[in-house]
């Protein structure tokens, strides 16, 4: 059986972290809504629409690194 290759593997662990981390932030985030709307309901709306449109700009942004990356080894 051959290895995986370092970057499969650093791949799937940077995912894992990423997912991880947004998860313990969206198991969180309806207490953070409630404290932050007695504050203001609108940044409650604020800070949950940054989060969620957070998560899609990691991954994003790790996909045009990777994308760059391949671009140049050939």
């Amino acid at each position: 059986m051959s290895e995986p290759s370092s970057s499969g593997k650093s791949a799937a662990i940077a995912a894992a972290v990423i997912l991880g981390v947004t998860g313990l932030i969206f198991y969180f985030m309806p207490a953070m809504m409630m404290a932050l709307s007695e504050i203001s309901p609108w940044l409650s709306y604020a800070v949950a629409a940054f989060f969620v449109l957070a998560f899609f700009a990691v991954f994003w942004l790790r996909g045009k690194r990777q994308s760059k990356d391949t671009d140049g080894r050939e």
